[in-house]
């Protein structure tokens, strides 16, 4: 696969400063506009005031991009052209058809890897879904953690997943699941989710010793560090619950499914909670995004 390194992510490989992934899947279909472009920008200055530099990925008409220019973010984010969403999958197709589209999780980690990028931020992975004995529907994200050897920063898994059957399919791949500062498993949206976390790191400095001892002395796939949602702007667990199974009914009522499920759901959400949805998942991508800038920063002081 070959990459196309933007100008700031070139000059920080030159003199090898710590650098973030940031997938564009969010830019491009998980929210829109402008709070897109605004949560792009503002999770790459997040980032930056870390003291390391922010990576978009995207592929940009067949080209895999690590870096991304204003005017391509504004491309993503725009919604005047039909772009494509790319998981691992689909980054053959969309390379071979010169298509442009955002990475999701699963692409961003595969892209992150191979550029030698150990750090990256979004705001919840993906994992398996409601339903999931009728469905069969699983994100590519579980096999690309086990895969790639990228600390993905989040906070826990999207409120839409089955929680208890992410955390166990993650278990079965070997994943490590490590709370931020908590036991508890974030759920997105909300703090906590009453899933209880084995293992947690404190800060950065025990984050980036983790990550040298899987990724370095063991040479192993990735992990998760889930980091709960800034307090001021996290929905109460029952709140959300209550507005989970109403948006569920209206997607079953439409026959809404496959890829455009989550982003329906989380449209619905918004709409159902006044808004305090939204400003949960902007709060919460900029927070994971100034973690991950913090982690970078002391990887590389440990070498890594």
């Amino acid at each position: 696969m070959r990459l196309l390194y933007g100008e700031e992510v070139q000059r920080a490989l030159d003199r090898r400063a710590p650098l973030v992934a940031l997938e564009t899947s969010v830019v491009a279909q998980g929210l829109p506009p402008p709070h897109n472009l605004e949560a792009a920008r503002a999770c790459e200055e997040a980032v930056r005031r870390a003291g390391a530099v922010p990576a978009a990925l995207a592929v940009i008409d067949g080209q895999v991009r690590v870096g991304l220019s204003g005017p391509e973010l504004e491309r993503l984010a725009s919604g005047g052209e039909r772009v494509m969403k790319i998981g691992s999958r689909d980054l053959a197709p969309a390379i071979a058809g010169l298509r442009t589209g955002g990475t999701t999780v699963s692409a961003t980690m595969e892209i992150a890897a191979r550029a030698g990028i150990r750090v990256f931020a979004t705001g919840g992975i993906g994992g398996v879904h409601r339903g999931v004995a009728e469905t069969l529907d699983l994100s590519q994200d579980l096999l690309a953690l086990s895969r790639f050897p990228v600390a993905v920063i989040c906070a826990g898994a999207k409120s839409v997943l089955d929680l208890p059957k992410t955390l166990e399919a993650l278990e079965a791949l070997s994943v490590p699941v490590v709370g931020v500062g908590t036991n508890d498993f974030p759920s997105f949206f909300c703090r906590t989710s009453g899933l209880v976390l084995e293992q947690r790191v404190e800060g950065p400095e025990d984050a980036a010793r983790l990550l040298s001892i899987r990724f370095g002395e063991l040479q192993q796939g990735g992990l998760v560090l889930a980091l709960p949602p800034p307090a001021d702007t996290a929905l109460p667990s029952t709140e959300l619950e209550k507005h989970m199974h109403a948006a569920l009914a209206e997607a079953d009522a439409r026959d809404v499914r496959g890829k455009a499920l989550t982003p329906f759901l989380l449209s619905e959400l918004s709409r159902r909670s006044g808004g305090r949805t939204m400003r949960a998942n902007l709060a919460l991508l900029e927070n994971n995004a100034a973690f991950a800038g913090r982690l970078a920063v002391a990887c590389a002081a440990l070498g890594g």
